[in-house]
């Protein structure tokens, strides 16, 4: 892959692919310590990952040049910590648009908080992760992964949909649109004034449907998904009252 993705190159500040790891996540994180040689909006991918994580720490794994797994070190984060939980949102928005720029007609949308969905069906999972003083991001694409090697009858890819992916252009896109969005994040410290939340609202295929939230403490509730509250929370009606769900396992159940 190192003779690949020029223009990728063009966007990260470092980019390095690696023909085989464990995760990439694991391995930009013990490269953030040094901030010289691997600045804001460095970037580790490959297409055989053998030890991906995903949310709630399940093990995300594909076979060898059947996805793209990219993670991005970033250190230009909002001042405030609250506005920095709208990271993970961003990424899905940024991967979003970058995947649907390859699958024009398709409709291709997060589902709260950052998975990737076209057309219903997962073709990108999202990990953030915090570091003293950056977030590390964590992205795995399904992109030549065939039906018989889908994890579930609930995901798709590139190769399913009929469609050869230009990586390095998939990639870019994804880049640039995070910098761009995490740029104007920064800058008005702030998800509404900066555009982030009407983005990611304009993006989000949970708002709007009856979902069941599996929290901890084996705690479930379903409710009508209504709105994205300031701090990038899933606002969920329950019973009349409204909740805010900062972190839980989200399904879509149906439409309102």
């Amino acid at each position: 892959m190192s003779a690949d993705l020029a223009r990728a190159r063009d966007v990260a500040a470092r980019l390095e692919a690696l023909p085989r790891t464990g995760s990439t996540n694991a391995d930009l994180r013990e490269r953030a310590d040094d901030v010289e040689g691997w600045p804001h909006l460095s970037v580790l991918v490959t297409r055989n990952q053998t030890a991906g994580r995903g949310r709630l720490d399940r093990t995300w794994v594909a076979p060898d040049g059947a996805s793209l797994a990219v993670s991005v070190l970033l250190r230009r984060l909002p001042a405030d910590p609250a506005a920095r939980g709208w990271i993970p949102l961003a990424a899905g928005a940024a991967m979003a648009e970058a995947v649907s720029a390859q699958l024009p007609g398709r409709d291709v949308a997060v589902k709260w908080p950052n998975d990737v969905l076209v057309d219903g069906r997962k073709i990108c999972g999202i990990l953030a992760e915090a570091t003293t003083d950056a977030v590390i991001v964590g992205s795995g694409v399904n992109t030549a992964m065939t039906g018989e090697q889908l994890p579930v009858p609930t995901a798709t890819s590139f190769a399913v949909l009929g469609v050869e992916v230009d990586e390095d252009r998939l990639l870019a896109d994804y880049l640039r649109s995070l910098s761009s969005s995490l740029a104007a994040l920064v800058a008005a410290d702030d998800a509404v004034a900066s555009g982030l939340h009407a983005a990611v609202t304009a993006r989000c295929a949970t708002l709007g449907l009856v979902v069941r939230v599996s929290l901890p403490g084996d705690v479930v509730l379903e409710g009508l998904a209504t709105a994205l509250d300031s701090e990038g929370r899933l606002l969920v009606s329950v019973d009349g009252s409204e909740r805010a769900i900062s972190a839980g396992d989200v399904v879509h159940v149906r439409p309102a």
